[in-house]
C-alpha cells in the first residue's frame, strides 16, 4: 500500500504543481527551459512542472499613468506647467515583456518628451485654444512608437496649463477689458436704438397733431393747452436742476409764442410730406 500512496501523492502533487490558474482579464507568458513557449489564456491551464515556467502575467484591461506636472516652453518663450493622464493597455503580451524594459516607465517617459515637444510648436494661445488638437497629435506619435511594444495609447488628457503668475494677470486684464468693451459696445447700441425709437414717436405725433389741425381748426386752443402743459413740465424739473436757469416769458406774449410753436409744427409737417410727394 506504501507505494501506491506514495504514486498518488506524487500525482496529486505534479497536477497541483502543473495546473495554473488565470483571472479573467489577465494573460500569462510560458517559458520552456529559457525560451518563450506559449500564452496561457484567462481560465485554467497546465504546464510541465521544473520545465516550464511562467514568467510574466499583466492585465489587457485599460490602464492609465499619471503625467506629473512638466515644466514646458512655448513656441512665443512663455513657461507653462503642463500635466497629463495617459491612457493605455497591452494588445501584445508576447512583445511588451520582450521587446521592451520597465514598460510603464517607458511609457512615462515617452509621453513626457512628446508633450513637451507638441506644446513647444504651439503658442501660449494656441496652448490654451487648441486642446484637442493637441491630444489628437500626442496620440499619433505616441501610438507610432508603442505599436512595436504591443501597446495601445487609448487616449491622453491634457488636465491643466498653468502659466506664471504675470501672465495669469495680463490674461484676466486683457479678458477684462473685453468684457467692458462688450458692455460699451452694448450699452451705445441700446442708446442709439432708444433715441430712433423716440425720433419716431415725436414724428410720428407731429403729424397727428398736424393732421388734427387741419380737419379742425377749433382743435388749436387744445394743442395751445398741451403746449403749456409741457412748458409748466420742463420748467418744474429745470427748476429742480443744480444748474437751471430761469426764464421769464412776457405774459401778454404767450399767446404769441405758442401761436408760432404750433404754426412751426404744422410746416414742419407739410414740407416733409411735401418733400415725400416730390420723392414719389
Amino acid at each position: 500500500m506504501e507505494p501506491i500512496i506514495a504514486i498518488v501523492l506524487a500525482l496529486i502533487g505534479y497536477a497541483l504543481a502543473s495546473a495554473k490558474l488565470v483571472n479573467q482579464g489577465n494573460q500569462a507568458l510560458v517559458e520552456r527551459l529559457g525560451r518563450y513557449h506559449r500564452q496561457l489564456s484567462p481560465g485554467l491551464n497546465f504546464i510541465v512542472p521544473l520545465v516550464d515556467q511562467i514568467v510574466m502575467e499583466d492585465t489587457t484591461r485599460e490602464q492609465f499613468l499619471d503625467i506629473k506636472p512638466q515644466n514646458v516652453i512655448t513656441k512665443d518663450n512663455i513657461y507653462l506647467e503642463v500635466d497629463a493622464i495617459l491612457f493605455w493597455r497591452i494588445t501584445d503580451m508576447v512583445k511588451s515583456f520582450y521587446e521592451i524594459d520597465d514598460l510603464q516607465g517607458s511609457l512615462t517617459q515617452l509621453a513626457t518628451t512628446t508633450l513637451r515637444e507638441v506644446i513647444a510648436q504651439n503658442t501660449l494661445e494656441q496652448t490654451n485654444t487648441s486642446r484637442m488638437e493637441m491630444d489628437a497629435a500626442i496620440l499619433n506619435k505616441l501610438n507610432q512608437i508603442t505599436e512595436d511594444w504591443g501597446v495601445q495609447i487609448i487616449r491622453l488628457d491634457i488636465q491643466s496649463i498653468t502659466p506664471p503668475e504675470s501672465v495669469r494677470k495680463s490674461m484676466e486684464e486683457e479678458r477684462a477689458a473685453e468684457i467692458k468693451k462688450r458692455a460699451l459696445v452694448s450699452e451705445a447700441e441700446g442708446e442709439r436704438e432708444a433715441a430712433i425709437k423716440r425720433a419716431q414717436g415725436t414724428q410720428t405725433s407731429m403729424q397727428i397733431i398736424s393732421e388734427a389741425l387741419r380737419s379742425h381748426p377749433e382743435s388749436k386752443e387744445i394743442l395751445r393747452y398741451l403746449v403749456a402743459q409741457d412748458y409748466v413740465v420742463a420748467s418744474q424739473r429745470l427748476g429742480e436742476s443744480n444748474n437751471a436757469k430761469i426764464v421769464f416769458i412776457d405774459p401778454s406774449k404767450t399767446n404769441e409764442v405758442y401761436d408760432q410753436l404750433i404754426a412751426d409744427s404744422i410746416s414742419k409737417d407739410t414740407g416733409s410730406k411735401n418733400s415725400e410727394n416730390g420723392n414719389v
